[in-house]
């Protein structure tokens, strides 16, 4: 009979531990491996659910739509495209994150070797919405 209570527990608790919400700083780390899996599969569309309504980029130069028109850009001229992440810095104050990165991004015409490559340093602004986090603003510069 203890036994079966121990088992018991232990579902309970195995369930518990499922049903749990990720912590928030989880949750970002999967929204931007889900952003780096929408662009290397080619799909804009898929990288915006992700991106706020009012996104403002490089100090208000590119909006949602402009960020989406680049992506398209991104897309057309590249039949595959390679996006490789560096360590997130990340700070969580309440709602809201601002996350540092560095990517390297890479773009071919098809072939087995990269055409084209460069390394970006990207400083993101993101909110909280529900469970979902979405970019904000981002600002980002060519560094090699």
């Amino acid at each position: 009979m203890r036994r079966g209570w121990w088992v018991l527990l232990v579902v309970v608790a195995l369930a518990l531990a499922a049903c749990a919400r990720a912590p928030a700083e989880q949750r970002l780390r999967d929204t931007v491996a889900a952003m780096q899996a929408a662009v290397e599969a080619r799909e804009p569309r898929d990288f915006l659910r992700h991106v706020s309504a009012d996104f403002t980029g490089n100090a208000g130069q590119v909006d949602r739509e402009g960020l989406h028109n680049l992506l398209r850009a991104v897309v057309l001229r590249n039949e595959r495209i390679g996006v490789v992440l560096g360590p997130p810095d990340i700070e969580l104050s309440g709602d809201r994150a601002r996350l540092r990165l560095r990517v390297t991004l890479t773009g071919s015409a098809g072939g087995l070797i990269p055409e084209r490559g460069a390394v970006y340093a990207i400083d993101s602004g993101w909110k909280q919405e529900g469970d979902a986090w979405r970019c904000i603003s981002a600002s980002w510069e060519q560094v090699l």
